[in-house]
């Protein structure tokens, strides 16, 4: 973890800084599948593994289980969230009604945010999403898709719709994962319209847009049924 090299800071700042970075680590920890769902977790073991003290452990795995990653057990530590088919099949409502309440309610305001520099940038994370997908890398794909999910969302200029379905996707892709790795051909069980996507915002084209997210929203049922089938 950070610390060595590091200028001087207070006690807070640096707490708090290695607070986020255990939180950010043990996130795609859970993302990964590394940390899988069920597993119990010591603030002990988190500890050694990370060679920090048990207070920024403990502090980020309370951060996790507020974003619902990580189950506080009375007496016992923590466990990683289970997430069940009912649970991903309200993520994708969840998530569908956020982008196209996005769509529907924000359009002149993603036209106002989408400044040329915000819109390449999309454009760049959309290529390298649709990248790690073609060539099925699942852990590239993973961080460059919350990415761009990240970039679409501030076009809006709402911190808490972006929140909310940033929260939505990290879940979503922790219930997935698990089936995306067993996976024979995984290219061909991901989607990648990032591009389309992009295009499409960069375009002003709202019925684009809202077309090649319907096909999204049609991709994740596939999976579902696919998954629980």
């Amino acid at each position: 973890m950070p610390g060595s090299g590091s200028e001087p800071r207070s006690a807070s700042v640096t707490r708090n800084t290695l607070r986020q970075q255990l939180a950010d680590a043990l996130r795609d920890e859970v993302l990964a599948g590394r940390l899988p769902a069920g597993q119990h977790v010591t603030v002990k073991e988190m500890a050694e593994q990370y060679g920090v003290s048990a207070t920024p452990v403990r502090e980020a795995l309370v951060d996790l289980s507020a974003q619902g990653l990580i189950d506080l057990e009375h007496h016992r530590g923590f466990q990683v969230h289970r997430f069940t088919p009912e649970d991903f099949g309200n993520m994708v409502e969840a998530r569908t009604l956020i982008v196209d309440s996005i769509l529907r309610h924000a359009a002149q305001r993603i036209l106002d945010g989408a400044t040329p520099g915000a819109l390449k940038s999309l454009r760049r994370r959309a290529e390298e999403a649709v990248r790690a997908a073609r060539a099925g890398d699942l852990d590239v794909l993973i961080g460059h898709d919350l990415r761009f999910w990240r970039e679409l969302g501030c076009l809006v200029g709402n911190p808490y719709i972006n929140d909310m379905l940033d929260r939505v996707r990290v879940q979503s892709w922790v219930f997935t994962v698990p089936f995306l790795r067993r996976e024979r051909d995984l290219p061909a069980a991901l989607w990648c319209g990032h591009g389309e996507l992009a295009d499409a915002v960069a375009r002003r084209d709202e019925q684009e847009a809202r077309r090649v997210l319907a096909g999204y929203h049609e991709h994740a049922r596939g999976l579902l049924r696919r998954f629980t089938t």
